[in-house]
């Protein structure tokens, strides 16, 4: 008889990206993404014999302007799961004397159906 199962959170990564001259906010968005990607490692799903491409992925991205970030690229950036991604205000941009450095942040949330054990 099959376990019962749950969607449970089972990674939370946060990362940080940018633009420093180019001004593009959907450079440092992709940058801050794929800091947090580099700082975990999903050996736990792999352990545990579920499948990486049932993972609900939920990322947010904080920019100043979040109408310039190309959300639908920063979906296709991740490798694996249902990806939805939320931009909003948050970030920091930096003046400088000629261009504006961009600051992007991302938090990355990813839960997947579990078993139930006991």
């Amino acid at each position: 008889m099959p376990r019962p199962t749950a969607m449970k959170r089972i990674i939370l990564e946060m990362g940080m990206g940018n633009d420093l001259h180019g001004g593009d906010y959907t450079k440092a968005a992709l940058r801050a993404v794929q800091d947090a990607l580099h700082h975990s490692s999903l050996a736990l799903i792999g352990s545990l014999g579920l499948d990486a491409k049932k993972m609900q992925v939920e990322v947010t991205i904080g920019v100043q302007q979040p109408e310039a970030v190309d959300a639908e690229r920063v979906r296709a950036s991740l490798p694996y799961g249902v990806v939805t991604v939320k931009v909003v205000k948050g970030g920091l941009d930096v003046a400088g004397t000629r261009d504006t450095a961009v600051i992007a942040n991302a938090g990355i949330v990813v839960s997947l159906d579990v078993p139930q054990y006991g």
